[in-house]
């Protein structure tokens, strides 16, 4: 899809005045924070993340109507600066004719892509449950291989694969660990969700409700 379509689709959802806007450029999390910096200067807020599609292809971004009065402030202004976005017109924060941010919004962009990436990355983080099962599985494929390997074979392989495991899940633990430390540097909040999922969160802001995130 185009950027243009992209961002005229977008921009409809938007312009109906719905309390939920969905964003989902097929697998480019940066595609997704560029769009999603442009929804937030039509009064929206983040909401959420997620993968979704086949195989996982892509990265859906929830926005929600932001209700507070300097939303609607924003809103306006953006519509007086742009009366031609989505028609082939200047798109606030961003090149014309592409998802590249402009300078001044560079870092704002660079949040929302933190904020997509740690949601996104919950649906990958192993607990204890799936550490479990990742061993167990490595354990299963050990004896499995014993039927026609030698034993040292067999348990090399089995070993090998439990190595990886162990390797992705720190990997994986350290990078989210990290953004999450930027997103509290940049003054988020961390909370945990009805799941025990840790989210972060604007100041003032709630955990998410059917259709207004600020919503107790």
């Amino acid at each position: 899809m185009s950027v243009e379509r992209h961002i005229a689709g977008m921009l409809q959802q938007i312009a109906r005045q719905q309390d939920v806007v969905e964003i989902a450029p097929q697998g480019s999390t940066p595609k997704a924070a560029a769009l999603a910096h442009v929804a937030e200067q039509y009064g929206y807020t983040y909401g959420m993340a997620y993968r979704t599609g086949f195989k996982n292809s892509l990265v859906q971004v929830r926005m929600y109507r932001d209700p507070q009065p300097g939303a609607r402030v924003r809103e306006a202004a953006t519509i007086t600066a742009h009366p031609q976005a989505g028609n082939g017109g200047t798109v606030p924060g961003l090149e014309q004719s592409s998802l590249k941010p402009l300078p001044e919004a560079v870092a704002a962009v660079a949040v929302l892509k933190d904020l997509i990436t740690f949601d996104v990355m919950a649906q990958y983080i192993a607990d204890r449950s799936q550490k479990v099962k990742g061993y167990l599985a490595c354990a299963v494929l050990t004896v499995i291989l014993l039927i026609d390997r030698s034993p040292v074979e067999a348990v090399a392989s089995g070993g090998a694969v439990a190595l990886l495991f162990t390797v992705a899940f720190k990997v994986g633990a350290s990078r989210r660990g990290k953004i999450a430390q930027r997103l509290t540097d940049a003054g988020f909040l961390a909370v945990r969700d009805e799941q025990g999922g840790q989210r972060f969160l604007r100041p003032g802001q709630q955990l998410l409700g059917h259709t207004n995130p600020f919503a107790a």
